[in-house]
């Protein structure tokens, strides 16, 4: 049997023997949008408890909107265009409209990569579109204390726009729940000290702070409070299929279009699985999301309810970026320098997250549930050192493997990673 997961740009494709029973995870079939920009044009004019955009802007007002980076395959060439010709018929003019990148901590999008994100040659050769940087302490306007103590402080450029507008893609998220909506905000245009604050091993190791999970998700709570400080903050949002198409879209005050539109994602990417497997192949997504191994985390994370204990999660990604950040590195080298244990007890006792580690704990709690191998083609000798997992030289001979010493007949195959979550529930 052959299968293709998504790898990269091109995909990959892996050969299992005929005589093994294959579970292939995907979403629920997404019917996608007949006509995206008319969909789009009629949820500006129908928001989710808002006015109208066009009733909302006009002549003087200044309008910041935020996208996310290149680690977010989000559809911008389909949304911005209509989204900037309702500003503009209402008389915004185009020097009061800025495109704010909403990077977070990861590194700024420039020069092709950043047209590649805009998606519309019109959009970024007319528009102004800014990086957001969050080391840069004057950059940031603070607006106090969230209720547990997390500081709020915010890229000024968006805080001090009239009409703040933030364009996400909903997707499951292992720490947040769904992506999308407030996440755009914080940690997308929060100062480093907000974001290491709320990504501290109090919050994470929370049950709830996982995958599909809103309600009682720490994380989540701590991001509705920062956009409910700011106030009036609008969001686009898009859900797209496994061939990323746009199959819903909505806009409106973005707390309650943003729970609209995870309301309508849960159908489609959280699948009920009746049983656990041993063997768990899985991706991180193929191009943006697997340019670097920080980001692959998310795939292995993705499939851990399905998973026996102590089973093996076989995962493919390119990793064209190698390892992620310096930071991020270092992270994985002190896990491989103390072991897992001693690693979570450094992470507790810390007030403040250091920058990046967050993504070495998530891999510890995909390991404390079984073992990961990990297929590239992109990372080198020295940085398969830090990984902390098992390099394979192919999903095939590691299958292989799997099956000549455990006498293995039956795996489960997620072929789109992190972008659909399989959750066990007993038949019955």
């Amino acid at each position: 049997m052959k299968l293709d997961l998504l790898y990269g740009r091109d995909g990959l494709e892996v050969d299992i023997p005929d005589d093994i029973d294959v579970t292939v995870i995907r979403k629920y079939p997404m019917e996608p949008l007949p006509d995206p920009r008319r969909s789009i044009l009629d949820a500006l004019a129908n928001p989710v408890e808002s006015q109208a955009l066009g009733t909302i802007a006009g002549t003087g007002k200044t309008v910041c909107i935020l996208i996310c980076d290149i680690t977010r395959p989000v559809p911008n060439g389909i949304i911005l265009p209509p989204l900037i010709d309702t500003l503009r018929e209402a008389g915004v003019s185009k020097e009061d409209i800025l495109i704010l990148v909403a990077t977070g901590l990861h590194r700024p999008n420039e020069g092709d990569e950043l047209r590649e994100i805009v998606g519309s040659e019109e959009v970024f050769n007319w528009i102004r579109i800014e990086n957001h940087f969050a080391r840069d302490r004057d950059a940031h306007v603070n607006l106090g204390m969230t209720s547990s103590g997390i500081p709020i402080m915010l890229d000024r450029r968006f805080v001090e726009a009239d009409i703040k507008i933030a364009v996400g893609l909903v997707e499951p998220h292992f720490m947040a729940g769904y992506s999308g909506g407030r996440k755009v905000v914080a940690p997308g245009t929060a100062y480093q000290d907000t974001i290491l604050m709320f990504h501290t091993a109090k919050i994470l190791e929370h049950c709830n702070a996982a995958n599909c999970v809103i309600q009682g998700n720490p994380l989540h709570d701590a991001l509705i409070e920062i956009v409910r400080r700011v106030g009036g903050i609008l969001s686009l949002n898009v859900v797209i299929d496994e061939e990323r198409r746009i199959g819903f879209v909505n806009f409106g005050d973005i707390e309650a279009s943003h729970l609209l539109a995870v309301d309508f994602m849960r159908k489609y990417a959280e699948v009920t699985v009746p049983r656990k497997f041993k063997v768990v192949i899985t991706t991180s997504a193929g191009y943006p999301l697997d340019r670097t191994y920080y980001q692959t985390v998310k795939g292995m994370v993705g499939v851990i309810d399905i998973l026996e204990p102590g089973g093996t999660i076989i995962i493919a990604s390119e990793c064209s970026e190698g390892m992620g950040s310096k930071e991020f590195v270092e992270a994985q080298r002190l896990l491989c320098r103390v072991g897992p244990d001693e690693f979570m007890s450094i992470l507790h006792g810390r007030h403040k997250a250091l920058i990046d580690e967050w993504q070495t704990e998530m891999l510890v709690k995909a390991l404390r549930v079984g073992k990961i191998q990990l297929y590239t083609t992109k990372l080198g000798k020295d940085d398969l050192k830090d990984v902390y997992v098992e390099p394979i030289p192919s999903i095939e001979e590691a299958l292989a493997q799997h099956i000549k010493t455990q006498g293995l007949s039956e795996i489960a195959v997620v072929p789109e990673g992190p972008y659909v979550i399989p959750l066990y529930r007993e038949e019955g």
